[in-house]
């Protein structure tokens, strides 16, 4: 398990190859059965190969001209509904102070890594994108005001092997028994 960990990159540049359905369908399984705090996953995950759509997104994102090289995208969504109720009236983004979207966006970021991890198992190439607003990434694709967009997943296969960027070392990141 550790190898697809030391390998994986995010990629910004991807060939002109189209994503098999079997592999795509096994990112979703693994996106699927990650786990959540008292099992609400909250995830909803929107698959975007229109070319209109996804420029729509890649303007949305910064503008990340890149991403149109990806032949999908996928759209990872939480759902604070899994946590509160219908009648509370709520609209999320990024000010937003609610206690129940740090639950949902953990819960959905661990179901994130479980695509980028098995895509990576998967011979694929991806990038975790989230550098929108949510007033301006939701209307592309009808999302509602009480749903939080997680990240933008590009997925294909890579043009590029980037190297690895320098990590810490163990004694900078962990401690024992106490800080």
């Amino acid at each position: 398990m550790l190898k697809p960990i030391e390998t994986r990159r995010s990629i910004r540049k991807y060939l002109d190859k189209k994503v098999e359905n079997e592999k795509l369908l096994k990112l979703l399984e693994s996106a699927r059965l990650a786990p959540s705090g008292s099992n609400t996953q909250p995830w909803t995950f929107i698959i975007i190969e229109s070319e209109d759509t996804k420029e729509k997104l890649s303007i949305a994102d910064h503008n990340q001209t890149w991403m149109m090289t990806a032949p999908i995208f996928i759209v990872c969504v939480a759902d604070i509904r899994c946590r509160i109720s219908m009648e509370t009236k709520v609209r999320l983004n990024e000010e937003s102070s609610e206690p129940e979207l740090k639950q949902i966006i953990r819960d959905t970021a661990i179901a994130i890594e479980h695509i980028l991890l098995e895509a990576e198992h998967q011979g694929l190439a991806t990038c975790w994108t989230a550098w929108f607003e949510q007033d301006v990434v939701r209307p592309i694709l009808n999302i509602p005001d009480d749903k939080y967009v997680c990240g933008i997943i590009t997925i294909g296969y890579g043009a590029e092997v980037p190297k690895q960027r320098p990590r810490k070392s163990m004694d900078e990141i962990v401690r024992y028994e106490k800080w």
